[in-house]
């Protein structure tokens, strides 16, 4: 680990757009899984923090002005870390079903930057960086897990 990895923490952020409100037969099997699989990333080695709010899920937090999009934000060590999580037990259950529940949707909506450690993003920090992502492409100030870039102050 290099001193840049010490100093930074790795943000993503990933917004969807709902088919159905939340209260909706169609979401409960996503919305009974939350606080489990909220439970594991608190618990996975490398996690740092989530967005939450007073619910303990960030469900309820505004994203670009639209009510019907969500927004999960978390900080972790690395992108090793990241991965670990997202692609295995019960989250990647919950990644294979994604499209039952969101829309499909082209332009990003997912994004990644390096934090100064302690620093916690906020969620228009993050709208920015997925607009940035959008109209730039990846970059160091904002990419994806494909594109990653290493741990530094995104310009």
């Amino acid at each position: 680990m290099t001193d840049a990895d010490e100093r930074y923490e790795l943000a993503q952020v990933n917004i969807a757009r709902l088919k159905y409100p939340l209260e909706s037969v169609e979401l409960t099997d996503f919305v009974t899984a939350l606080d489990p699989v909220n439970a594991v990333a608190d618990a996975a080695d490398g996690f740092v923090w989530r967005l939450q709010s007073d619910s303990g899920n960030a469900t309820d937090v505004p994203v670009f002005g639209d009510i019907s999009m969500i927004v999960n934000m978390s900080v972790w060590r690395d992108e090793a870390s990241l991965k670990a999580f997202m692609y295995a037990g019960r989250h990647r259950e919950l990644l294979a079903r994604r499209f039952e529940w969101f829309e499909r949707i082209e332009e990003a909506l997912v994004a990644l930057w390096w934090v100064p450690a302690g620093h916690r993003p906020t969620v228009e920090e993050a709208e920015k960086r997925v607009l940035h992502l959008r109209d730039h492409g990846p970059t160091p100030h904002a990419f994806t897990l494909r594109s990653g870039f290493p741990a530094g102050p995104g310009l």
